[in-house]
This record gives C-alpha cells, structure tokens and sequence, in this order.
C-alpha cells in the first residue's frame, strides 16, 4: 500500500510540474526577430568619421610642421641655457596640443558612435526588432540590416 501511495505522489508531483511549466512558458513570445549589422562597415562608410579622419591628418600635418619649426628655432639658439629654455617651452606647447588634439577627437568619435548607436536603436524599433547583434558576433541567422543603417548614418 505504501508503494502505491508513493508512486501516486510522485506523479501527482510530475503532473503538477509539467503544468506549472506550461504556465510559465505561455508569456514567452513565439519568436524573436533578430536582427545584425556590421558595425565596421556602418563605421567606415560613415561620412562624419571621413570627415574626421581628414580632419585630424591635417591637424597632425600641422604638428609636424610645428615641431620642424621648433627644431629649427633651438637649433638657431647658441647659448645652452636659452637653449634649453627654448626646449622646454616648445615640449609643454606641444603637450599642450597633443593633450587638446587627443581631447577633440575622443569627444567627436564618442558623439558619432553615439549617434550611430542611436540609428540601429531607432531602425530596430521602427522594423519591430527585439534584438540586435554586431554582425560579427553571429554565425547563422538574423536579418542584415546593416546597408539600411548605412543609408541613415550617411
């Protein structure tokens, strides 16, 4: 008798447990829609980072340029001490600039990624997406919506 009692309660337990997973997994959506985009290439076609790029070769141009005429000044100079002088003020202007240069670039990438962040984010929304992954991440699967994020961020 107490076999059965036992065999009764184990599957009023099993029973119990499948309907309890049944009610949870109901408010599971049916599915997903993934989609991808190649980040890189959204980031290379992008004219704000073209524009970037440009800007900071030319302002790199214009370091070098500073530096030779420094170089050109210190080596002008005959007395060690004026000389030395001349050194240092040269290297704090020119740490000066790096350090501004550094500082301009990181805050204008930072805002084109924002901005390139915020178009996936609104394209997913606006084509009902509930996830989206760096393209590279995935290896089967997902909607490429990367030439559709390009035509945006353009």
């Amino acid at each position: 008798m107490k076999k059965l009692g036992m065999v009764t309660l184990g599957l009023a337990a099993f029973v119990i447990g499948m309907s309890v997973n049944n009610f949870a997994m109901s408010d599971v959506p049916p599915s997903y829609k993934i989609a991808v985009v190649d980040v890189g290439k959204v980031v290379a076609s992008s004219s704000q980072v073209k524009a970037l790029k440009k800007d900071q070769q030319a302002k790199a141009t214009e370091i070098v340029k500073y530096v030779e005429n420094a170089r050109k000044d210190v080596a002008s100079v005959t007395d060690a001490k004026k000389k030395k002088a001349l050194e240092d003020k040269y290297s704090k202007e020119l740490m000066t600039k790096r350090q501004k240069l550094e500082k301009e670039y990181t805050a204008k990438l930072t805002a084109i990624d924002s901005n390139i962040s915020k178009t996936i984010t609104a394209q997913a929304k606006a084509k009902n997406y509930n996830i989206v992954l760096a393209k590279g991440v995935v290896l089967y699967g997902g909607d490429d919506i990367t030439a559709d994020i390009i035509k945006v961020v353009k």
